[in-house]
């Protein structure tokens, strides 16, 4: 670390004595799926319990070092004064950037709607970060993070934006690329045995883009990617028929708290469209079925929006035109990401 540039730092690095996810083959969910195999990449195993912590550990060390010029991580812990950083989060992004500021010796303002779990804003502030709390959707609570930072109250580590070329979304998404890089390790070296379907979660999109991107540039990427959302925060699917992003209407409630996003990020978005991804919406009934159906099918303990990508491969696994649409059968072999663990309990 001593030698590296903050500007270039990448996730392995920052990652406390780094080990790559486990990607399990889970043949009871490939049965229950009818598909020829199931892999499932566990990012609940990451540092902070995440795949989060990779994206905004990333895009906040570079963010401070283009706000100051400096060049390491040793000589932010060591500066006079440091900006604060400021993320507007449904939990997990601004558990990552709380930690990073941490770790650099500056402080970390985290803008939560106030539907989110108590139990997330509180590892906010175990860490040590100040929770700013938003009447409203995570939408809302963007745009008050962003109002913050141009008033000079911190520096803004965002994980969506208008901007196609926003450079701290595009760090954020780099920092997700260690999870394709690891996959390139992991999948098996046949390339029938390759994945055929990605079914990615998506709140504002940054993971499904990351993935389709990190996917193609490593020769593993799959012949479908298919985005799964919550039918009440269905943004990305939204933008995709248009080709630009669009304002979800309604309250945007669902029990995958992680995707209550009504607005799709720009660059995300050109990436998705870029990679001809495709989108399922699926119900808050479905999302809460795929919790167990994970954990009783081999995976491991997770979330509604962490197993959310295996709600969109059974709905559409159990539905024979949608099968056709995805072109879904016998011999698919699908990867799925669990993004989060099980919340704590208080």
């Amino acid at each position: 670390m001593k030698t590296t540039s903050l500007h270039q730092i990448q996730a392995s690095s920052l990652l406390d004595a780094y080990q790559a996810t486990d990607l399990l083959d889970l043949p009871q969910l490939a049965a229950a799926a009818r598909v020829g195999r199931v892999l499932v990449k566990a990012e609940n195993q990451r540092p902070l319990g995440n795949f989060k912590v990779l994206g905004g550990m990333v895009a906040a060390l570079r963010a401070l070092a283009r706000a100051t010029g400096i060049a390491t991580l040793e000589e932010l812990q060591t500066a006079s004064t440091l900006p604060r950083l400021i993320c507007a989060s449904d939990g997990n992004h601004g558990l990552a950037v709380t930690a990073a500021a941490k770790r650099a010796g500056t402080k970390a303002i985290i803008y939560l709607p106030e539907g989110v779990a108590a139990a997330r804003a509180e590892r906010i502030q175990r860490l040590g970060g100040e929770v700013v709390w938003i009447k409203g959707s995570y939408d809302e609570a963007v745009l008050q993070a962003a109002a913050a930072a141009s008033k000079g109250a911190g520096l803004l580590v965002a994980d969506t934006s208008a901007d196609p070329h926003d450079i701290v979304v595009q760090d954020v998404m780099d920092g997700y690329g260690l999870i394709c890089t690891e996959l390139q390790q992991q999948l098996p070296t046949q390339h029938a045995q390759r994945p055929s379907h990605l079914f990615i979660q998506a709140g504002v999109g940054g993971l499904a883009a990351a993935m389709a991107q990190g996917l193609y540039a490593s020769m593993c990427d799959p012949r479908r990617i298919i985005v799964v959302e919550p039918a009440s925060a269905a943004c990305v699917a939204l933008a995709l028929q248009a080709g630009h992003p669009l304002n979800v209407t309604g309250e945007l409630e669902t029990s995958a708290q992680m995707l209550s996003c009504g607005l799709a990020s720009t660059p995300a978005l050109a990436i998705l469209l870029q990679h001809q991804a495709s989108a399922v919406s699926v119900s808050e009934t479905q999302l809460q079925a795929a919790i167990s159906i994970m954990q009783s099918h081999g995976g491991p303990a997770s979330t509604a929006s962490g197993c959310a990508g295996l709600a969109g491969l059974l709905h559409v696994a159990a539905d024979p035109a949608l099968r056709v649409e995805h072109g879904l059968d016998e011999d698919s072999c699908v990867l799925l990401v669990v993004t989060e663990g099980a919340l704590p309990v208080l």
